[in-house]
């Protein structure tokens, strides 16, 4: 499965009309085999600028290409995404 901005976009859609939490983030997993998704805290990723904000959370691109995963913009070298959960202050 490719990621791209049509996918992030039916993903926000889909978390943002639930309760994010394990039970969601594994329904996710399976909905989109392929794709591997972590699940955090926005606190957890520093410096790092989402490709999607949203009220309540914040989606990352994931490039692990090298066997080193880290953070892209990339849509053609995104391998996964991280669903960074927002808490108000």
């Amino acid at each position: 499965m490719t990621i791209n901005p049509e996918l992030l976009q039916n993903l926000a859609e889909k978390i943002s009309s639930a309760t994010l939490n394990e039970t969601l983030i594994s329904a996710v997993r399976s909905e989109y085999p392929g794709i591997h998704f972590t699940y955090c805290m926005e606190d957890d990723i520093p410096n790092h600028d989402p490709i999607v904000e949203h009220p309540g959370f914040n989606l990352y691109l994931v490039d692990g290409r090298d066997h080193c995963l880290c953070l892209t913009r990339n849509f053609d070298h995104a391998t996964g995404i991280v669903i960074a959960e927002v808490i108000p202050d």
